[in-house]
C-alpha cells in the first residue's frame, strides 16, 4: 500500500530566533512529526530555534537574499522560489512576513497568515500603511489569530472578512510544569522570588520591570530572575548597574527547559508595552504561579479573575504596587497561583490547539 507523501509546508518569518511563534511552531512540527514537511525561512536568515526541533524532523533551512526596502525584487524573487518550490501551503507570521503575501497575490497557492502581535512601532495604534497593505495583501487569506484582540483588530480596522478570521488560542503542555522531577533552577540570595521569561527585546520593556524591582527592593528581601536572551541585554545589564541591583538580579540567558525557571519563582512578572496572548502568561499559569502584569492584549481574560486586580496601567509604579501586594501575602500568592492553574488546565491545552492547526493546515478550517 502506497503510503500518502506529507503535506509541504512553507514557514516564513521575520527571524528563526527564540520567540513565541518560534516555540510554538517547533511544539506543533515536534508533535506532528512527519505527518508534515517543512521549508523554514528567516527573513533575516538567522535560524538559532532550530534546536528547539526534533532532529528526525524532515525540515529544510532555506537562506534567503532578502534586498532591504526593495519590495519589487523581493516579489519577484519570492514568486520564482513558490513557483519552483511548489508546497502545499504557505503560512506567513506576523508582519515581517507580509513580502511572501504580496508575492503570493494573485493567489498562486493556499495562504494563511498567523499573527501574534505587533512591535514597539505599534505598541500605541497602528500605522496606516501597514493597515492598508493588511486590508489588501490579506482580503483572500485564511488570518489565525491566538487573542480575541487581534481578531477585533482584524475585523474593525484592517477590515478583513470575519468567514477568513480564526481564532486558536495558544496552548501547552500543562503537565510538564508540575512533573514532580522538575529540578528548580539554581539561585543565591534570600527572599522571594520574582521572575519572567521573554525575549530581550524592545517591546517587552524589561527596564520597567527593573525599576519596579528597584522600588520593592527597597522595601523588602526579594530577588528577581530574567531568562531569555536579545538585542537590549546591554541595555538591561546598565540598568542594573545604574539601579545598584547587582546580586540581586540574575540573567539565565537562553533556556529550553523554562519549568526550570518558573519552579524557582514565586511570582511571575510581564512588563511588555505590547502583546497579545504571551505563551509565557500560559506557562506561569501552568505552574500554579500569581502574575504581576500590564493590562495588555488578551492577558486580563487569560487569567483566572482572582488575578485581575494584580494587572495594571503600563507604569511602574503600577507594576511596583501589584509586585509589593503579592510579595506581602503568602497565603494570596498561593491561591491565585491555583486559580491561574486550574485555568491553564481547563481553557490552555496544547491538545487542543494541536487538533486546531492540524485542521487548519488540511483546510479544514
Amino acid at each position: 500500500m502506497n503510503r500518502q507523501a506529507p503535506m509541504v509546508l512553507l514557514h516564513v518569518f521575520s527571524t528563526f530566533r527564540v520567540g513565541g511563534p518560534q516555540m510554538r511552531f517547533a511544539a506543533l512540527a515536534n508533535h506532528f512529526g512527519s505527518k508534515y514537511r517543512h521549508i523554514i525561512v528567516a527573513m533575516d536568515n538567522a535560524f538559532d530555534a532550530r534546536s528547539r526541533l526534533d532532529p528526525g524532523l524532515d525540515v529544510q533551512f532555506l537562506p534567503v537574499a532578502v534586498r532591504k526596502g526593495e519590495m519589487l525584487a523581493n516579489r519577484n524573487l519570492f514568486r520564482r522560489l513558490l513557483r519552483e518550490l511548489k508546497p502545499d501551503l504557505l503560512v506567513t507570521y506576523n508582519w515581517g512576513s507580509i513580502e511572501w503575501g504580496i508575492a503570493n497575490w494573485p493567489a498562486l497557492l493556499r495562504h494563511v497568515h498567523i499573527e501574534d502581535g505587533f512591535g514597539p512601532e505599534e505598541a500605541s495604534g497602528q500605522l496606516l500603511r501597514r493597515v492598508l497593505t493588511r486590508r489588501l495583501v490579506l482580503a483572500h487569506t485564511t488570518m489565525v489569530m491566538p487573542s480575541r484582540t487581534l481578531e477585533r483588530i482584524a475585523r474593525d480596522i484592517w477590515k478583513l472578512s470575519p468567514a477568513r478570521l480564526c481564532y486558536i488560542p495558544n496552548g501547552i503542555d500543562c503537565d510538564r510544569f508540575v512533573a514532580p522531577d522538575i529540578v528548580p533552577y539554581p539561585l543565591t540570595g534570600e527572599g522571594p522570588v520574582i521572575g519572567t521569561v521573554a525575549a530581550l527585546r524592545k517591546e517587552k520593556n524589561l527596564p520597567r520591570l527593573l525599576e519596579a524591582f528597584a522600588l520593592v527592593r527597597r522595601e523588602r528581601p526579594c530577588r528577581l530572575v530574567i531568562a531569555g536572551d536579545g538585542p537590549v541585554r546591554e541595555q538591561l545589564d546598565a540598568d542594573v548597574a545604574r539601579l545598584k541591583l547587582a546580586g540581586d538580579v540574575t540573567f539565565t540567558g537562553a533556556i529550553a527547559e523554562t519549568e526550570r525557571v518558573y519552579a524557582a519563582l514565586d511570582i511571575f512578572a510581564l512588563s511588555s508595552g505590547t502583546e497579545q496572548m504571551p505563551l509565557s502568561v500560559i506557562e506561569a499559569m501552568a505552574a500554579g504561579l500569581p502574575v504581576a502584569s500590564t493590562d495588555v492584549g488578551d492577558v486580563r481574560v487569560m487569567l483566572a479573575k482572582e488575578n485581575g486586580p494584580f494587572l495594571t496601567a503600563k507604569d511602574t509604579q503600577a507594576l511596583a504596587g501589584s509586585l509589593q501586594a503579592l510579595l506581602a501575602d503568602p497565603t494570596l500568592r498561593k491561591s491565585v497561583g491555583k486559580a491561574n492553574q486550574r485555568v491553564a488546565r481547563e481553557k490552555f491545552t496544547f491538545q487542543t490547539m494541536a487538533r486546531a492547526y492540524n485542521a487548519l493546515f488540511r483546510g479544514a478550517l
